[in-house]
């Protein structure tokens, strides 16, 4: 499953360019909004999902963010983010995994997902998700999928679809439900994707006190 998944991504990045792939954004606004709801401090370590080639990272580097990691798959699509962003991308973490093979050696204050969890689509697969998300997020979950009214497929891989409901019953208790909603997403070739948000923040005390 590993090397079929990071087959995959590796011919994406080496073949298409940002116009020619749906998750595109000039500027990720709804993530970047979300993420200031949180009020982090500047310090505050953030990681990204499956950020790719994102120009999410470039955001937040202007807003002064200085403890940013950028996760994904694909070696080629961390090389063209460095190669964009030039000297700033010393100032980044880069990790070169799959999201399932990923085994954190700190902690996130911040965990962003946009498009990444959704190609999860086997139990065993999302409850590895849930226990990182459980045992290394210390703050805030901000998660981005396809909603029930979104596609079936992405780059041709087959995903998993949510509601508010389904996303907030998978990281209960560890974590409250604060915020949720869908929106669409017009990519470059000006197709339309539903997209659901949620953002979580972590219960600070033990679940098993939780009513």
């Amino acid at each position: 499953m590993y090397n079929e998944r990071k087959n995959h991504w590796e011919n994406v990045y080496h073949t298409k360019t940002p116009n020619e792939v749906s998750w595109t954004q000039l500027k990720p606004q709804t993530s970047l909004t979300l993420i200031e709801a949180c009020s982090p401090a500047l310090s505050a370590p953030i990681i990204d999902i499956g950020g790719g080639d994102s120009l999410l990272v470039d955001h937040l580097l202007e807003l002064g963010f200085s403890d940013i990691t950028v996760l994904d798959i694909s070696g080629k699509a961390l090389e063209r983010a460095k190669e964009r962003i030039g000297e700033k991308a010393k100032l980044v973490t880069w990790i070169e995994s799959d999201i399932t093979e990923f085994e954190p050696n700190r902690s996130y204050s911040i965990w962003h997902d946009r498009a990444t969890f959704h190609f999860l689509t086997n139990e065993e697969e999302i409850i590895r998700y849930q226990n990182l998300v459980t045992k290394y997020v210390t703050d805030h979950v901000l998660i981005g999928t396809f909603s029930t009214s979104g596609p079936l497929k992405c780059s041709g891989l087959e995903i998993s679809q949510y509601n508010s409901d389904s996303l907030m019953a998978l990281f209960q208790p560890e974590f409250k439900l604060i915020d949720s909603f869908t929106e669409n997403h017009t990519t470059p070739f000006a197709t339309e994707q539903n997209f659901v948000f949620g953002s979580f923040v972590k219960n600070k005390i033990p679940h098993n006190y939780l009513t």
